[in-house]
């Protein structure tokens, strides 16, 4: 039979899993072709003429900011490698290729980077280390960067508001940043300080309503295992905190340093690295609030071309920093998919690996 149609020999949360997909597969079709609508409409709102003319004075000035956006896959990966315990550890190379492919995934399936993103980079180096080890790791990398994100758009949203006069829309949605921020970076140090069960906690509760209690009592132990895993990283390991913190924030400044030199070559305006900061930090909200919508499209352009007018630059170059912005996001996500090709991976294969993966993890615990 073919992989295709499903046996009615196959497990029921194999069935059921394939259903989630497709629907949530159908979800992420809406909001890439809202997406392209938002995104046609802003190109042409900007200028095509403009827009045509700033890509051309980039030019070979592209092969720059794709230099410095390697530089931000590589501290991430570099930060991934340091959340490992002993005795597991995962070589350089194998953390930069995994977190490609997964970061690949993400721009280009619909709503993968819910689903599917970041489980797969630690599938991706299963072969490496236990599934689990990898998923603590990539758990305890995230938080990081999270934190980090969480103080970029405090500062950069700090400075909008105190170096610039803003529509009222702006100006509102800015303070609401700014009070997201304040409530959730202590909440969050308040979770890894007392050591709250922040995944078993609520499934938990969930199971004891009745809602789907059979997944919660398979689920909940891994739950459980993995928030062990990040607190017990955290007791033992607290001199590598500052380190992988560190490397965070280079992802960020190189991410301003990538739109002061994007900016450089496309505005006739000279851009100053405190809009490019700020920029920056926009971009970081687009990011988190926007994650559904594949590769940002259109609201990215949207964001960026509003926001750069407020700066001092037009519209048009705003789209036209967001082109440029996913220009790059393209070349890695080839990049991600060639590295997929050569290890004879599809999407159904990554998902069979995982689950079996997390099966002999059951097994073990």
């Amino acid at each position: 039979m073919e992989d295709s149609q499903p046996s009615i020999f196959e497990p029921r949360e194999a069935r059921n899993n394939q259903a989630r997909n497709r629907k949530l597969a159908r979800f992420g079709l809406v909001f890439a072709f809202l997406g392209l609508l938002l995104f046609a409409y802003f190109v042409r709102k900007a200028g095509v003429a403009q827009i045509i003319e700033g890509i051309k004075r980039l030019g070979f000035g592209f092969l720059l900011v794709l230099a410095i956006s390697a530089v931000r896959q590589v501290v991430r990966s570099l930060a991934w490698t340091k959340c490992f315990e002993a005795p597991y550890f995962i070589r350089f190379r194998d953390a930069f290729a995994a977190r490609i492919m997964g970061d690949a995934l993400g721009n280009i399936i619909p709503l993968a980077s819910v689903a599917i993103a970041e489980p797969s980079k630690a599938a991706f180096v299963s072969d490496r280390v236990p599934l689990m080890a990898g998923l603590s790791a990539i758990a305890l990398e995230n938080i990081f960067y999270s934190l980090s994100v969480a103080l970029f758009i405090f500062s950069g949203t700090a400075a909008l508001l105190l170096s610039f006069s803003l529509p009222k829309a702006l100006r509102y949605a800015s303070i609401g940043a700014l009070i997201a921020v304040v409530v959730i970076v202590p909440l969050g140090y308040l979770v890894i300080r007392r050591q709250w069960k922040f995944l078993s906690g609520p499934m938990g509760l969930v199971q004891r309503r009745g809602i789907a209690p059979g997944w919660m009592e398979k689920t909940i132990p891994r739950a459980q295992t993995l928030e062990d895993r990040i607190y017990g990283f955290y007791s033992r390991n607290r001199s590598r905190l500052l380190i992988i913190f560190l490397l965070e924030v280079c992802f960020h400044f190189a991410g301003v340093l990538e739109i002061y030199t994007t900016l450089w070559f496309i505005s006739p305006i000279a851009p100053t690295f405190l809009t490019a900061f700020i920029l920056e930090s926009v971009n970081r909200i687009i990011n988190v609030v926007f994650k559904f919508v594949p590769m940002r499209t259109g609201v990215d352009e949207a964001g960026t071309g509003m926001l750069a007018k407020v700066l001092g630059f037009t519209t048009a170059i705003g789209v036209t920093l967001a082109i440029v912005r996913k220009a790059r996001d393209i070349f890695w996500s080839a990049v991600g998919v060639t590295l997929i090709a050569r290890r004879g991976l599809s999407i159904r294969s990554l998902n069979r690996a995982t689950e079996a993966a997390a099966k002999v993890e059951d097994a073990t615990l």
